[in-house]
């Protein structure tokens, strides 16, 4: 390698699978590829639905073994979920995964002391059952949260172990529902209303600061040479992949894509009004002061789980039959908490139709259809619905994310908007997590930089729309709307 290329070490850690990625950047050059990859498999125990967290551990450590020698490792992960840790710095039990039952009714229990407006004013965070404010309550009289000194977000536990330091990156940290937006720090009245200790979170770092070094131990298992420092990134793997958004200047949307959909737009301020509020709009917190102003919309998890339930059929084939299907014949609400437990979704999504009054769909390409219609008509909607609600006109969608690689799911997003679609890059957070690192160290430059350097390096796919605008206005208006 060439001394003048730094290389980086990615984490990056899904809701189904995780993957260490090597990112390699020199003056000009950004080159990533795949050192590991592992399951992301959630355990089903008597007390509910667990994370494998040794497991995952396992494999982060096995993916830095596999890396090679790297100037520096950052982790992201999904959002909300985390560990706690006793007086001596063990984990109290594994956590608790967020598609896990016990938060069912609980934010209506807080929002007897914090109603529902107020603590959208407070943190800008849209209604999810699974926020970790309402996840705190659920525990408030368990032992595991009566014991605990420590609370580490996922990506921030897997640091610490590596690391031996602690900390609360703010990307994820705003997903919490207890950090304030506008001060970028914790809502520190909001939580002492909510009986709330602060004290359970480490310090907050940003993206870019110092998480540490890899600890002896760490160095000797994984063959590295140390010293390696760990660098918070975007631990929020949105963060990240907004991060990695391929855009130029300020008018673009944004889709990220995977087992979610997060579409919506970046920011300087965030919004929290009402209307902002009613439309169940999250204002979340990206690099350099901005806001990801985003809706959560149920994504690939739907056509994920269907895949499971008809055994894992080839996802090419699948894709070319469903093409072939009547457009926009039957079309599910594809926000709806509905969906959001695993198992049957081929059969509730057939019911959701059916309540509806539309067509059923049966074979797999129909469904397949209904779910790729539906979530374009959702991604529609957030893009509308977020410019308007922004005041933040845009030219331009970006899918990035695993859902970049369906080139049917991006022709019909591009369509149902009106507006064209630059699909790619598909390994968004984890470029994103390396640009953070290779800026921290020198190399990259800034948020603006790193995009162009992007838009050199990657390959990138454009789709212009097409079809009949009316079709998709009238297939909205056969959802019934909240």
């Amino acid at each position: 390698m060439s001394a003048d290329v730094r290389a980086y070490a990615a984490v990056d850690l899904g809701a189904s699978s995780g993957r260490i990625m090597v990112g390699r950047v020199g003056p000009g050059s950004l080159e990533l590829t795949e050192a590991h990859r592992f399951p992301n498999r959630p355990v089903r125990v008597p007390e509910g639905l667990r994370w494998d967290v040794l497991g995952l551990y396992a494999g982060v450590l096995d993916g830095l073994r596999a890396a090679g020698q790297v100037d520096s490792v950052g982790i992201d992960s999904w959002a909300v979920d985390h560990g706690l840790l006793d007086a001596d710095g063990a984990l109290l039990g594994n956590p608790v995964h967020y598609r896990d039952t016990r938060t069912d009714g609980v934010a209506r229990t807080v929002w007897e002391t914090v109603p529902a407006d107020e603590l959208y004013a407070a943190t800008g965070l849209q209604y999810a059952p699974f926020n970790t404010l309402y996840q705190l309550a659920a525990a408030r009289n368990s032992v595991q949260l009566a014991q605990a000194e420590r609370l580490l977000l996922i990506p921030d536990l897997m640091a610490y172990w590596l690391t031996g330091d602690q900390g609360t990156e703010l990307t994820n940290a705003s997903t919490t529902q207890l950090i304030d937006p506008r001060t970028r720090d914790w809502a520190y009245g909001l939580a002492d209303r909510l009986g709330v200790d602060l004290s359970l979170f480490a310090p907050l770092r940003s993206p870019g600061d110092p998480a540490g070094v890899l600890r002896a131990e760490v160095l000797e298992e994984t063959g590295l040479a140390g010293p390696v420092p760990v660098t918070a990134v975007g631990s929020h793997d949105t963060a990240s992949a907004v991060a990695a958004v391929p855009a130029e200047g300020e008018r673009f949307a944004y889709i990220c894509t995977g087992t979610w959909s997060l579409a919506g737009l970046e920011l300087r301020a965030p919004v929290l009004t009402e209307e902002s509020r009613a439309a169940n709009f999250t204002n979340e917190l990206g690099l350099d002061g901005t806001v990801r102003y985003l809706r959560n919309i149920m994504g690939l998890w739907l056509l994920q789980e269907c895949l499971r339930a008809w055994g894992d059929p080839e996802l090419d084939g699948l894709l070319r039959e469903a093409a072939r299907m009547p457009a926009l014949r039957s079309v599910v609400d594809a926000g709806d908490a509905a969906f959001l437990a695993p198992g049957r979704m081929p059969e509730r999504i057939a019911g959701a139709c059916r309540a509806s009054g539309q067509p059923v769909p049966e074979t797999p390409a129909e469904i397949t259809r209904c779910i790729l219609d539906s979530l374009a008509l959702a991604h529609r909607r957030a893009v509308q619905d977020a410019q308007r609600l922004a005041g933040h006109p845009v030219d331009v969608v970006h899918v990035v994310g695993g859902g970049a690689r369906n080139a049917l799911l991006c022709r019909l997003t591009a369509d149902a908007c009106g507006l064209p679609v630059v699909a790619g890059p598909a390994e968004a957070a984890a470029l994103g997590n390396v640009l953070v690192q290779a800026r921290a160290h020198g190399l990259a430059g800034d948020l603006d930089g790193g995009r162009r350097l992007l838009r050199r390096t990657q390959p990138l796919a454009r789709y212009e729309p097409g079809g009949d605008p009316a079709r998709w206005a009238a297939a909205e208006a056969r959802l019934a709307r909240p």
